[in-house]
């Protein structure tokens, strides 16, 4: 009811601001203790990217901080989530069509050309979170068009006891979306550790360098010791 009928009434200032809220509300709601290191960025144009685990990544880097996803046209069919994705700006992406990752890279980079922060996934699917998977590079051409930094952001879920990596929020292979949200809702003592490295500018890199680099710094950022 909040996205159909009092989004279009608030300022961005306060749509950014209800997102965050709403998003810290669900996963207190979840049991989801939210651990953030680093500094996120103050403001835009940034483009955030990220490793990806599970159908919670959103929710969680948006309790951290609020920015504008690019996600898989899948996820607007999602019940619930979907909705909101599509009432707090998310753009969507057919991956399997080039003109349409043209098309969105073309509306990225005029967002963050206009001061946006935006997050994207370059594993471009959710894994078990143990190993990272190879990162596609054209989503980056946005950031490299506009002239706009990167951030790499490191997720990770954790038992909030042992520290140890939990697989309850993987949602990969088989795995339904009900079938993940139950087992998430079953496990106690969850912790997700977000960290948030330092931007970074292309530096002469094109868009394939860039993702690999990105790709090591990430999986550098998991290796933090875990505040649980």
């Amino acid at each position: 009811m909040t996205i159909l009928f009092r989004f279009p009434r608030l300022s961005q200032e306060q749509k950014e601001i209800r997102v965050q809220v709403w998003s810290r509300e669900m996963l207190a709601r979840l049991g989801i203790r939210l651990v953030v290191k680093g500094t996120p960025a103050e403001q835009g144009p940034m483009l955030l990217v990220a490793n990806h685990i599970s159908w919670l990544d959103i929710t969680s880097l948006h309790a951290a901080r609020y920015c504008r996803f690019v996600s898989k046209a899948d996820v607007k069919k999602w019940p619930l989530i979907g909705a909101l994705a599509s009432g707090v700006g998310t753009l969507f992406i057919e991956r399997e069509s080039r003109r349409d990752a043209m098309r969105v890279v073309h509306h990225m980079a005029g967002s963050l050309r206009a001061g946006d922060v935006l997050a994207v996934f370059p594993e471009g699917t959710t894994s078990d979170g143990v190993q990272l998977l190879p990162f596609h590079a054209n989503l980056l051409q946005a950031a490299i068009t506009a002239q706009a930094p990167v951030q790499p952001v490191a997720l990770q879920f954790l038992d909030t006891r042992s520290g140890q990596r939990s697989l309850a929020p993987c949602y990969v292979g088989d795995d339904t979306l009900l079938g993940s949200v139950w087992r998430t809702v079953r496990s106690k003592g969850i912790t997700v550790q977000i960290v948030f490295g330092e931007p970074q500018a292309a530096m002469g890199r094109d868009r394939r360098a860039w993702a690999e680099d990105l790709r090591v710094t990430i999986d550098q950022l998991r290796s933090l010791s875990p505040a649980v």
